[in-house]
């Protein structure tokens, strides 16, 4: 397929390839082009060389796998890029860090414009988690942790299916037997992410399923997903979604 097909497309991704001094011109002017008709620019890995050099990242936030780091800088020092995150979203251009934040990166866009339903379907049949934070580290020893004996996973499992429950460093880490400090390091090594941070956001997960597919009020929802009030619920999914719960269920809800 030619290049200049990506002109018309509404969603243009550019996967990882080899860095090179230079990319083909009419390339460049197709990305260009694409975006400023409206399309959206998603990026995997290396593909933000490419994407840089077309100038659209001038400016802007973004990154790339953690290897390419001090290379990407010297290259491209007008793009802020960082090492500390799986994926950016500035609007019409997203870039992921490397293969598995890509993924996060491309399920990231699927519930941005299609809603978490969608997006957890399409995750399962994939077999990955149906959201990690953007803001993660890169540094993940485990980015999905196996049901091993000496793994979280049960840990995890057990939070996901009590998400009601109150939860603390401390209690989870009395259920793996551990003590506080190395349960939350063994956490970030795992999640890339802490305790506190990893549960905010699989209540917000959760909070964004049951608005898209059933009628319960805002002030059931957030007692079930384990949030003390209706006030906290919509001060953490405005932040980490975007927008009010009620917008959001007028713009994804199924029922």
């Amino acid at each position: 397929m030619p290049w200049s097909d990506a002109i018309d497309a509404n969603l243009v991704v550019v996967p990882a390839s080899a860095i090179r001094e230079d990319y083909p011109v009419d390339l460049l002017d197709v990305i260009r082009t694409a975006h400023a008709r409206g399309a959206t620019i998603l990026t995997i890995c290396s593909g933000a060389f490419t994407l840089a050099a077309t100038g659209l990242l001038d400016g802007k936030r973004a990154t790339t796998h953690w290897r390419y780091l001090e290379l990407f800088q010297q290259r491209f020092p007008q793009v802020d890029v960082s090492m500390d995150v799986l994926y950016v979203d500035n609007g019409s251009i997203i870039t992921g860090a490397g293969t598995s934040a890509g993924i996060d990166a491309c399920l990231h866009l699927v519930r941005r414009e299609l809603g978490a339903g969608v997006a957890n379907v399409i995750a399962r049949r994939m077999v990955v988690p149906p959201q990690r934070d953007g803001g993660q580290r890169q540094y993940v020893q485990a980015p999905v942790p196996e049901c091993t004996a000496d793994s979280l996973q049960p840990i995890l499992a057990h939070v996901l299916e009590n998400l009601q429950e109150p939860h603390s460093v401390s209690s989870l880490a009395h259920r793996a037997v551990m003590s506080e400090r190395t349960f939350a390091r063994r956490f970030v090594a795992e999640t890339g992410t802490t305790p506190h941070r990893w549960l905010l956001q699989q209540r917000v997960l959760r909070a964004r399923e049951l608005l898209e597919r059933t009628d319960a009020s805002i002030e059931q929802i957030a007692g079930d997903v384990g949030f003390s009030s209706a006030a906290l619920l919509r001060a953490h999914f405005q932040t980490v979604v975007g927008t009010a719960p009620q917008r959001y269920r007028r713009a994804f809800s199924t029922t």
